[in-house]
């Protein structure tokens, strides 16, 4: 299975990182509830001083405080990651790649210079103000938010999507660089990686266009066309959907919207994940969980937990992370404050907490998550130490 990987990350013009022996080994023997200790990963890229400063050329990106979520990006056959920390030791633009044959971690943009909590930094050489867009002179975002769970990968594009929305002053900024701050573009900040290309770019979709709050979900659904972005709270409360090609933004209107679409439809900062099989968007808040039907057009709380029922786990995008496992058709949760690992079944609407055998998942603060569908294996990286759990 392994050579077919490597050749195809040739032919989309990715490094063929040598896939690691023991690693297949090691896979090909984990049964299932079992988990293993991989080792250590590897950590490349053209590393600037910027990353050096803060040791990414040792210890890979980490966990980022509300930055948790990986996308699979399944021509790639791999998994990416950015955002920013909420704020030290670092606020970076960085992108990285993980390959698990391998046990690589690669970074594919390198950070430009570091951002302040609500400016641009104490350095502002590297950013102009072009096109009503705060840039940095290599075409990165200048602000650079938390994802959330503001990210997702466009397979047909073959592009990340990053709903980057920040508390920077960017009016303020846009003064001090020169500019008219009244030039700033007031649309949903979404932009764009290429992993390929290994650039970024913003869009700029004319009206009408969601709210971008803080904690909100984008998601990626075939059906739809594009990606969705949702949010309920008293900000904005809606769902919506981007075509990436035309770059506009089209309101769902789930539930036919008002009371109905308030009470259903889940809340920000949550987790979730997309199940093609059965055409749902599956998401988990707190103890809620909530279902999405595509055809139906509308959002459904199918299980209202308890913190204290010991029968769902806490879904929250700063303390767990939440995919689809299509081995078994489940979702899989992380739960990083309590070190578990739970599976959720959308046909019977039940949480089972899961009791892996074998090494148990590393405890660092900083780590990151994602399930690679081609290995069948849910993949755990606390730094660079690599731990990988097969449900079924």
């Amino acid at each position: 299975m392994l050579l077919p990987l490597a050749l195809a990350a040739a032919a989309a013009g990715q490094p063929p990182f040598p896939p690691k022996p023991a690693v297949a080994a090691a896979l090909a023997d984990l049964r299932p509830n079992h988990a293993v200790l991989l080792g250590k990963a590897d950590v490349v890229g053209d590393f600037n001083d910027t990353a050096r400063k803060y040791d990414l050329h040792k210890t890979g990106p980490r966990g980022r405080d509300f930055t948790n979520k990986m996308c699979w990006a399944p021509d790639r056959k791999r998994a990416l990651f950015c955002g920013a920390n909420h704020a030290v030791p670092h606020r970076l633009n960085d992108v990285w790649e993980f390959d698990l044959p391998s046990l690589t971690w690669s970074m594919l943009y390198a950070p430009d210079l570091p951002r302040g909590y609500t400016d641009l930094g104490k350095d502002t050489s590297d950013v102009e103000f072009k096109d009503g867009v705060l840039v940095t002179k290599r075409g990165g975002p200048a602000v650079i938010a938390h994802t959330w769970w503001g990210l997702t990968y466009d397979p047909r594009r073959r592009e990340l999507l990053f709903m980057n929305t920040w508390v920077t002053d960017q009016k303020k900024a846009v003064r001090d660089l020169g500019g008219d701050p009244a030039a700033l573009y007031a649309g949903p900040p979404l932009w764009a990686f290429n992993p390929a290309a290994r650039t970024w770019r913003p869009f700029r979709s004319p009206r009408p266009y969601p709210v971008p709050i803080f904690g909100g979900m984008l998601e990626y659904v075939p059906e739809l066309g594009g990606s969705v972005w949702h949010a309920n709270n008293w900000q904005t409360r809606g769902s919506w959907v981007h075509d990436f090609e035309k770059d506009t933004w089209t309101d769902l209107k789930a539930n036919g919207g008002g009371k109905a679409f308030e009470a259903e439809a889940p809340e920000p900062e949550q987790v979730g994940y997309y199940d093609p099989g059965r055409k749902l968007l599956v998401v988990h808040r707190h103890h809620t969980t909530h279902h999405y039907d595509v055809k139906a057009n509308a959002w459904r709380k199918v299980l209202a937990g308890d913190k204290d029922d010991g029968k769902t786990p806490y879904g929250h995008d700063a303390r767990a992370v939440f995919y689809h496992d299509p081995a078994s058709g489940h979702g899989l949760l992380v739960q990083f404050q309590t070190n578990t690992v739970w599976a959720y079944d959308p046909d019977r609407v039940t949480w089972t907490k899961l009791t892996p055998q074998g090494d148990p998942m590393p405890t660092g603060g900083k780590r990151l998550g994602y399930v690679d569908p081609v290995l069948n294996a849910l993949v755990v990286i606390d730094g660079t130490t690599v731990w990988a759990y097969r449900y079924r």
